[in-house]
């Protein structure tokens, strides 16, 4: 294009704009996606995703605009520690604008997981000893969340697998004070704040 290289911008420059800051949830080509793997049976890096059911293998910018097409929601199955180094708030923002509505891991970063729920984005954590490893997760599974949310309830991840088989995972809820619980509830932050307004004007 004839940019010289000085002139180069970055995603952090335009986060106010939502459709760039969306663009680049997840555009990190560092990134291991254990849902795309080489022939051999590795991991296969890039900024890359696999929809299902096709079983397709596509960037993950085109992933993520195949699943806001249908309108399908999404979890992420992550492991321990998930948002480390992701405390900025589109970390969790450019997540929930994808349409993820729920994500499972062994751990969370502090910060970023009061960030998810600030978007409305459940959090949800597997006991010790459990992950999606010994789960045996290929990604072709589809998943339900059953139960009551209060903070740090045990909640029931309901794995359907591909062949018909389904298992009930006992999780926690990281909601983990009941005001995590109200904004949650409210579908984020910003609707909790709405919430709050509208209610204080009809007193």
């Amino acid at each position: 294009m004839g940019l010289p290289e000085e002139d180069f911008n970055s995603y952090a420059t335009h986060r106010g704009d939502h459709l760039t800051a969306q663009r680049a949830t997840f555009a990190n080509p560092k990134l291991f996606n254990e849902m795309v793997r080489n022939e051999d049976g590795s991991v296969r890096q890039g900024s890359l995703a696999r929809v299902e059911p096709e079983g397709q293998t596509m960037r993950m910018w085109e992933a993520i605009e195949t699943y806001m097409n249908r309108k399908q929601p999404l979890i992420i199955i992550a492991g321990a520690d998930y948002g480390q180094g992701s405390s900025r708030d589109w970390a969790a923002k450019g997540v929930r604008l994808a349409g993820v509505e729920a994500i499972a891991a062994e751990g969370f970063e502090r910060i970023h997981r009061t960030n998810l729920i600030g978007m409305g984005v459940l959090p949800l954590q597997f006991k010790p000893g459990t992950n999606r490893h010994t789960l045996q997760l290929d990604g072709t599974e589809t998943y339900d969340v059953v139960g009551e949310r209060t903070p740090r309830c045990g909640l029931t991840l309901v794995i359907h697998r591909k062949n018909g088989e389904t298992v009930e995972v006992p999780v926690t809820c990281r909601l983990d004070t009941a005001e995590e619980v109200l904004v949650y509830e409210a579908g984020g932050v910003l609707q909790r704040f709405a919430q709050d307004f509208l209610e204080g004007n009809a007193a």
